[in-house]
């Protein structure tokens, strides 16, 4: 987004008054940054982060997988294997950064594309892809890696948390909790409740929003008229906006909020600004509503390329590592294809049952006109 100077142009004498809250701020929002888009290692005062060469590789390895997923994925539903998609494509960085800091016993709330985070917590990529496949409602049990089944209802999952976190904290426990939402679903009441209420009661719970720019076709500034990190003021929390392409410095921001829940400190609103280089889903096409300049800027900003370029640049990583891992990605694309070939197809008419515990006649009108559209395809075919 370009934003027009005015300082160029000539004073008008008006005599309309302006009000402190109508002025615009004097500076751009602080951003908290470990690694600049060249791939160049800087310091911030309040966030170091001493990583093994070791560690930076792995986490090389988390994003370039994740992306490789999501690719095959996206692939998969255009040949018809899949219903929809939601890509993470250009967010890596926010969701790895941030999915390395928790704990085991730490709980996480995701939407419906944070596969990254998924990856983090050793949830099998496969499973993930039965509900885009309309064959169940998720694939994997919660409990088992803390982390809960996606969330397609724009904000709920943000209560979830909170209620969760307040439990924790009822139950003396040190472990906190994560709940991930896009800029888009900043807009929903849910978000701003569990702000009060997670504020009031105090409650362990970091509050990850990934600002990629576009709520579907709805830019940030048609939602919001400051930065959202700042709304967290309000609610008597701190927050804090990060370079959502900075893997390092999501780590160590999500690292920090998450050890000030822990200590009873209370929420933090992270405010990871990314950008999503794909469609929103599937079923979108962005070209409609942006332009190729600004995803072409965001391009040289990709997560994956900047880290790569440092661990070149530093000696943390020679071209066997880079190629022993492209192999390692095709291996993983072609589990994952082969994997949803090998479901079931869905159940076309799963969608009426259970609408009613005793039925319905509605449903059953509704039913028995879907399946006479299902059957004209036969007939058209004969």
């Amino acid at each position: 987004m370009t934003v027009e100077s005015t300082a160029a142009r000539k004073p008008r004498r008006s005599t309309k008054r302006v009000s402190a809250a109508q002025k615009p701020q004097s500076s751009e929002p602080q951003l908290v940054q470990l690694l600049t888009p060249e791939g160049e290692r800087v310091e911030h005062p309040d966030f170091e982060i001493d990583l093994s060469a070791d560690e930076l590789r792995g986490l090389y390895r988390d994003m370039v997988l994740t992306r490789r997923f999501d690719a095959e994925a996206t692939a998969l539903q255009r040949q018809g294997e899949l219903g929809l998609w939601a890509s993470l494509l250009g967010q890596e960085a926010a969701q790895i950064g941030s999915g390395r800091a928790l704990r085991d016993d730490d709980y996480v709330f995701p939407t419906y594309r944070e596969h990254g985070v998924a990856w983090c917590r050793g949830v099998d990529p496969t499973n993930l892809l039965g509900m885009f496949r309309g064959v169940n409602h998720g694939g994997w049990d919660p409990t088992t890696n803390n982390f809960h089944l996606y969330t397609i209802v724009i904000g709920s999952q943000t209560l979830h948390a909170t209620g969760y976190a307040m439990g924790v904290a009822k139950d003396g426990a040190d472990s906190a909790v994560i709940a991930y939402f896009g800029d888009g679903a900043s807009s929903q009441g849910d978000v701003a409740e569990s702000f009060t209420f997670s504020a009031v009661y105090n409650a362990p719970v970091v509050f990850f929003c990934q600002n990629n720019q576009w709520a579907i076709s709805e830019p940030t500034e048609k939602q919001t008229r400051v930065p959202l990190y700042q709304r967290a003021q309000g609610y008597g929390f701190p927050g804090i906006r990060v370079d959502g392409n900075d893997v390092l410095a999501c780590l160590a921001v999500t690292r920090s909020a998450l050890e000030r829940a822990r200590r009873g400190e209370g929420p933090t609103l992270v405010e990871a600004f990314t950008y999503r280089m794909g469609a929103h889903t599937t079923s979108d096409d962005p070209t409609k509503y942006r332009a190729d300049e600004e995803r072409q800027a965001w391009e040289a900003k990709d997560p994956i390329l900047r880290l790569r370029t440092y661990l070149e640049n530093a000696g943390h990583a020679d071209e066997a590592f880079f190629t022993s891992l492209e192999e390692e990605s095709e291996t993983l694309g072609k589990r994952v294809r082969e994997a949803v070939r090998a479901m079931p197809d869905p159940d076309h008419l799963a969608i009426f049952e259970n609408v009613y515990a005793d039925g319905h006649a509605l449903v059953d009108e509704e039913r028995a006109q879907f399946l006479a559209y299902q059957a004209s395809f036969a007939e058209e075919g004969n």
